[in-house]
Formats: C-alpha cells, structure tokens, sequence
C-alpha cells in the first residue's frame, strides 16, 4: 500500500470506531455549540453518558385527527404528521413516561426540564412527572398574543400552551435567575402567564416545522433557568429552535431529531446565524435579550470556569 492508501484506510478504521463506540452527528457547529443528531431519541438517549444543566422537549401533543384552522387566512389541516396521530390514553401515557424517564438519566443532579403541550398531552407529562420523581416547579401558561382565528364559532378560541418547569429531584436546589426575569419585567415578579407571539416571519426564513416554537418563548426559558456555557439537551428537536436560541445566548446544545427533512432545517438556521450580521438581527429582534444584556455581561462574569465545550461522545466530522 502506498502513503495515499495508508492514510485513506487509517481514516475509514477511525470512521468505524467511532460508530461503534460514538455517535455521528448528522450537523455539528464549527465551533462544536450546536450539535444535531438524525435518529429515534427512544435509541439514541441511551447511547451515551452525559448530563445537561436542562432540557426542553415539544413531545407530539398526539392531536392530528382531521381537524382544521387558519392560517395566513387560509383554512388549513393541523394534521402534523404519523408522529403526531391520536392514540389511546394508555398508550400516551407509555410514550410519555419512556421518554421523560430517559431524560431524567441526562440531567444534572440540579438540573431543570421544560416541555410544551395543550390539554391533549399536558396532563399525562404532569403525572409522569409526579411518578418518576420529579419536582413540578410551575406550570407556565404561554398566552399567545395572536392565535388563529376559531372558524367554527362553537367555543372559546385557542390562544394558550401550557409549559411545565420541573427539576430533577425533589430535594436538590435548582438555579432561577430570578433578578433576571425581574428586570425582563419592568422590575416586578413575573408570573407564571407569559403573554408572548407566536412565531414571526422572519423566523420562518427556512421554512418552518408545524409545531415550531417562537425563538421568544425558548429564550425566556433559557434566560430564567441557565448561565452561560450551559448544555441543552432537546430530544424532539424539530427545526431546532431551541439550539438557536441557545447559541444566541451563549448555551451550548444537542438536538435529536427522527425527520431529516426537519434535521435539515435546523442545519440551514444554525449556518444562518453563521452570518455575524444576522446573528446580531435576531439577537435585536428578541425583546427579553435585549433586556437580558446588561445582565448577562454581569453573568458571564461568574460563569463556570470548567465549562465542557464540546460533547465527548461524539465523532469530529471526517472527510474521507
């Protein structure tokens, strides 16, 4: 074998290796901040070890039934997807208490878990969070301030989510930034109603996921409940709003995503922020970190010295 051949082998033993022993990122940052996994989070979970300082999950609220809204003005199906179909209670239920109990492995002894849902799932995550130990710190509601209209004029419109914050243990401290949310505030205590948009268009400057959540709404999660160098862990990642987010606000994040095609819009925002310009824009374009600023300055201050800045589990990118 000559040079060329050696070298060429050395890299495909390498790229063997690490299948066997690490996990290929379908999309990874340069700066290894934003990390993308393409596979089922129910097989990828238990492939390594390492814990986040939080979680955010947008699990299927399991509603795409046939029903219809408007958007844009137009009458449209809210079927999302064969990930979204109706089941039985028993089987939400299930998928429910599986999934949340492979992140109660991922967190931090004080670390926090975030998930998003409507009355269709809301109540099962709640009680699955009672019963594999968790401590249920608020119960957020995220009071959209422009919902889509009811066409049928036969009950209230829908213009509310609701967002559980629960952290790992019953007994172990977690971290709020209280003085944070405050000043967010106008200086009062915020409460647990969050009067907030849905996503904007320039959000959707990739095209969008059909449950994606506004970078606002993320941002505030991870503002109350992280510092800076803080790893976040999204096993349902979507278009991946929460590592945008996150990388906007100097977190550090791993998605899994099961859909490609979502897994792909997720890249094409994080390279998008690549841009120093754009990434400035959205940051101007979030009401809370501009308020968050000042703030966070003082934050990064005291930020933990031994922050991990890249995933240990998984494989560097290999050009073969």
């Amino acid at each position: 074998m000559n040079k060329r051949q050696i070298i060429h082998a050395a890299k495909n033993n390498y790229a063997v290796s690490c299948q066997r022993e690490m996990l290929t990122p379908y999309y990874r940052s340069s700066d290894h901040a934003f990390n993308l996994l393409h596979g089922d989070t129910f097989e990828l979970l238990p492939q390594f070890n390492f814990k986040f300082d939080m979680i955010f999950a947008d699990p299927p609220y399991f509603l795409s039934s046939g029903g219809i809204s408007v958007q844009s003005g137009k009458v449209v199906c809210v079927d999302k997807g064969d990930w979204d179909k109706s089941m039985s209670q028993e089987d939400v239920n299930a998928f429910n208490l599986k999934w949340l109990s492979l992140c109660r492995e991922k967190l931090k002894d004080n670390g926090t878990i975030w998930i998003s849902g409507t009355y269709h799932n809301i109540f099962s995550v709640a009680n699955c969070l009672t019963q594999l130990g968790y401590k249920i710190l608020n119960v957020v509601t995220w009071a959209k301030t422009n919902p889509p209209p009811n066409i049928s004029c036969r009950y209230f419109t829908y213009s509310t989510e609701f967002v559980i914050w629960a952290r790992k243990s019953e007994k172990v401290p977690h971290f709020y930034n209280y003085e944070l949310m405050k000043h967010i505030n106008d200086d009062k205590q915020m409460t647990d109603v969050w009067r907030l948009p849905a996503i904007a268009p320039w959000e959707k400057s990739c095209t969008k996921h059909p449950t994606q959540k506004p970078l606002g709404l993320l941002s505030r999660i991870i503002l109350a409940s992280t510092k800076p160098g803080a790893w976040i862990l999204d096993p349902f990642a979507g278009s991946s709003t929460t590592g945008i987010a996150a990388n906007l606000l100097d977190r550090l994040f791993l998605g899994i995503e099961r859909e490609e095609k979502f897994a792909a819009i997720g890249k094409a925002r994080r390279e998008e922020i690549e841009n120093p310009h754009t990434y400035t824009i959205y940051r101007s374009k979030i009401p809370d970190i501009v308020k968050s600023s000042e703030n966070q300055m003082k934050l990064l201050e005291c930020c933990e010295s031994n922050r991990v800045e890249s995933l240990p589990f998984l494989c560097d990118d290999i050009s073969l």
